[in-house]
């Protein structure tokens, strides 16, 4: 089996241009599923509003099968809020969508304790929907409708603090004593703190990110990587 890092460096660069609450979460999952034995690639972050319109045109104008129902603009894609993802199968090159996978040999499909993983750290999931269920999708809507987003629309402040709390909600449970502290990254909150001795404590990857910034964790060495991305 590849090591966590070599794992997050296969979804790396469809990472870039996510927002970064959007970006943390993901990087996130990755982690919280390697745990679990379940490796996942990311397959799709940040789409072009060309690459969604020629997207669509699958299955209609062009040859391959309908994959989406969304025009460019149409998708929370477009604007960096949305992530697809695939199993990582043991050869470490290959992926696969089946949903019934059982690679941990736990008596639970692979793909499911991913969906409920992801839901834990605030995405909303495509096969929940009604209609057109896109099973690999993962998004953060920020309470914004794609309506909203076409006009320029940004998530507010307070939603960014929200989708922040419940991605932070573990880690934050595994500091101990009196949370007094706000941390705050250019004037948003991104965690709660731990003073003690004069030294605030809070998890490194949130502030890290906040500030663009990736983490890595190798459970092997135990090692903690940071790594700027400007």
């Amino acid at each position: 089996m590849l090591t966590l890092s070599q794992i997050k460096n296969k979804s790396a660069l469809r990472l870039t241009n996510l927002h970064p609450v959007v970006r943390s979460a993901a990087t996130a999952l990755i982690e919280r599923c390697y745990k679990l034995n379940i490796p996942i690639l990311i397959t799709q972050g940040l789409r072009t509003i060309a690459e969604q319109d020629a997207l669509y045109a699958q299955g209609r104008t062009k040859p391959g099968a309908i994959v989406t129902n969304a025009r460019g603009g149409y998708s929370y894609h477009n604007y960096g809020l949305a992530v697809d993802f695939a199993l990582l199968l043991p050869n470490g090159s290959s992926v696969s969508w089946d949903m019934r996978r059982d690679d941990n040999n736990n008596q639970i499909a692979d793909w499911q304790e991913v969906v409920k993983e992801a839901k834990a750290l605030g995405f909303e999931w495509g096969g929940d929907w009604t209609s057109f269920k896109d099973y690999p999708h993962f998004q953060m809507a920020f309470g914004l409708t794609l309506t909203q987003l076409r006009a320029g629309a940004k998530p507010s402040t307070s939603a960014v603090e929200a989708a922040y709390k419940i991605f932070n909600r573990k880690e934050a449970e595994d500091l101990k004593g009196d949370v007094i502290a706000i941390v705050k990254v250019n004037g948003v909150k991104v965690a709660d703190g731990v003073p003690e001795k004069g030294i605030t404590y809070v998890p490194v990857r949130v502030i890290a990110e906040a500030l663009g910034a990736q983490v890595g964790y190798d459970s092997v060495t135990r090692t903690v990587e940071i790594t700027s991305t400007h």
